[in-house]
């Protein structure tokens, strides 16, 4: 009687489709990042220099501005009060980074204005870590119970769905912090009118990361759900 072992199997042609669309959404970013990282702002402000007028223009004098290594490793920690910018970004003053540093911003206000989503995101990041450690050994156990491990075999599959359900909230998050981005470089006049449109395709071809995220994940809860359920099957 033939079954189809969980790491190996026809489905695994859905995580290849998977990495493929998040290779390309990767690639994308990067090659618009490149490009308008060679577009200097007329206002001659540095990324850093935007966030910090963002930030004090929010009343947000208690957020910290610090550097972090790495390339387009920036990000907002709310536990820790500290937007991070990073090597790449926060001396530039590039269109480009910016854009990205004007997002983070955006995540700061999101967490002044507790903003719904961000908060459900924040929430869900234990929970998501737990999921993603124990369904795999509580999957494989079912697998070797046979038909007396379906529960288990059920129960491992919600555990790994935790992943995608995190990201699929952390989507609205994603877009409404640029979509916070491009109006406050608007309205503060910190970009041109000529450079909006610039930084928006930026941040719009960041938010396609995101995208491709949560279809990866789709997609490896789908092949898990199509081989248990044609090995029940079986």
């Amino acid at each position: 009687m033939p079954f189809f072992i969980p790491f190996w199997d026809p489905t695994f042609i859905l995580i290849i489709i998977g990495m493929v669309i998040s290779g390309f959404a990767s690639m994308y970013v990067q090659s618009t990042y490149r490009k308008y990282s060679n577009v200097t702002s007329k206002n001659g402000f540095t990324a850093s220099d935007v966030c910090r007028k963002i930030l004090d223009a929010a009343h947000l004098e208690n957020v910290r501005l610090e550097g972090i290594r790495g390339n387009l490793t920036d990000h907002y920690n709310a536990k820790d009060n500290v937007l991070r910018l990073s090597d790449t970004t926060r001396n530039s003053r590039s269109v480009a980074a910016i854009g990205v540093a004007a997002h983070e911003a955006g995540h700061a206000l999101q967490d002044r204005d507790n903003y719904g989503p961000l908060r459900l995101r924040a929430s869900l990041v234990p929970v998501t870590n737990i999921g993603q450690t124990a369904a795999f050994p509580i999957l494989f156990l079912g697998f070797l119970l046979g038909e007396g491990g379906s529960f288990l075999v059920t129960t491992g599959i919600l555990l790994f769905s935790l992943t995608l359900l995190f990201q699929l909230v952390t989507l609205p998050v994603e877009f409404n912090a640029s979509n916070r981005a491009i109006e406050v470089l608007e309205t503060q006049g910190l970009l041109s009118r000529e450079e909006i449109p610039q930084a928006r395709k930026v941040l719009n071809a960041a938010a396609l990361t995101y995208i491709a995220a949560a279809i990866a994940s789709f997609l490896s809860v789908l092949r898990l759900i199509l081989i248990f359920s044609g090995r029940s099957r079986d």
